[in-house]
């Protein structure tokens, strides 16, 4: 089985690529190292089953050979990579997923779509069922990104009913691990810099908004059962552990001191103003995932203090 994966050097995606390796597959990596590091990458670039490929997806795409897989994870994923890349977010959900589709059409090869949460928007419905069809504002600062993967899951249908390919959509919930970036501006990095700095974990509002945080051995194991399942139609993927975002604060500072990090000692969890880049954050999130349990027998299994605690170690070995 060959693969290709956009935006394999990026969180997600290097994940991907290792599970993929993992079983049997040939994956090609395609990244342009916007937002993706070859870091992430490094300890495949000695292997003959995966090839690194520089590349802006939202170009014309060229594999030579046959593909059985294409999955499209190029994307900037955090609010600070789409406020600082409104643009780019916007061309690769838009463009990139169009050339994706081509190549998976080209080669005859199964796609599947990184897609996120963030189609749901601030949800007006809880927990978050697929059918339901979101409530986005498309002028809003992150309209760029939630309108980026609404569209990209349109074309994907598109792709799917006109055509025939054979398509998959993953909605990604909130997902956490080794190789996130400190600074992607994503709450649990901060709260992790921050006590690794010694400082105060800030968390904007009145702390009371809520996310499902999945570990993302968990998540990438949902993403392959998808992968390799018959099902068409958008598939929650997430953990539905609902914790608000001061507890889960409160919960990495209490780890952090716990494992002896000094710097965290005298430091405390603040509310601080919510900043006019984040008016349309989601006030609540948690995926229903009856779909992934009954169609694809998924569930996660890392409990997030486990989760957090390999977070942290990941973070602390790093600095």
């Amino acid at each position: 089985m060959r693969s290709v994966v956009t935006g394999g050097a990026g969180f997600l995606g290097s994940h991907l690529c290792d599970y993929l390796l993992a079983q049997g597959h040939e994956v090609i990596c395609i990244d342009n190292l916007v937002t993706g590091n070859t870091d992430n990458i490094a300890h495949l670039l000695g292997n003959e089953m995966f090839t690194f490929v520089k590349h802006d997806v939202t170009n014309y795409i060229y594999i030579q050979g046959q593909v059985n897989f294409v999955l499209h994870f190029a994307s900037p994923a955090s609010p600070v990579d789409y406020l600082r890349l409104p643009i780019p977010t916007l061309k690769v959900g838009s463009l990139g997923t169009h050339k994706a589709l081509g190549l998976a059409k080209q080669k005859q090869a199964r796609f599947l779509l990184a897609s996120t949460s963030e189609v749901y928007g601030d949800p007006l419905v809880h927990p978050q069922r697929e059918d339901y069809w979101g409530n986005v504002n498309p002028i809003g600062y992150r309209g760029v990104y939630d309108e980026a993967k609404r569209f990209a899951e349109a074309m994907t249908m598109a792709y799917h009913r006109y055509h025939n390919l054979d398509t998959r959509i993953v909605r990604i919930f909130n997902t956490y691990g080794p190789r996130m970036r400190l600074d992607d501006g994503r709450a649990l990095p901060n709260f992790i810099s921050q006590a690794l700095r010694g400082e105060d974990l800030t968390v904007y509002g009145n702390g009371n908004q809520t996310r499902s945080f999945c570990y993302v051995s968990d998540l990438i194991r949902g993403i392959y059962l998808l992968l390799m399942s018959g099902e068409v139609l958008p598939v929650n993927i997430g953990n539905p552990d609902e914790v608000t975002v001061f507890e889960a604060a409160r919960e990495v500072l209490q780890l952090a001191q716990e494992k002896g990090i000094a710097n965290s000692k005298q430091s405390k969890v603040n509310l601080v103003p919510m900043p006019k880049e984040n008016a349309d954050d989601p006030k609540v999130r948690k995926p229903d995932i009856t779909r992934a349990r009954t169609i694809l027998g998924w569930e996660p299994e890392v409990p997030r203090s486990e989760g957090f605690s390999r977070t942290i170690d990941f973070f602390m070995h790093k600095a």
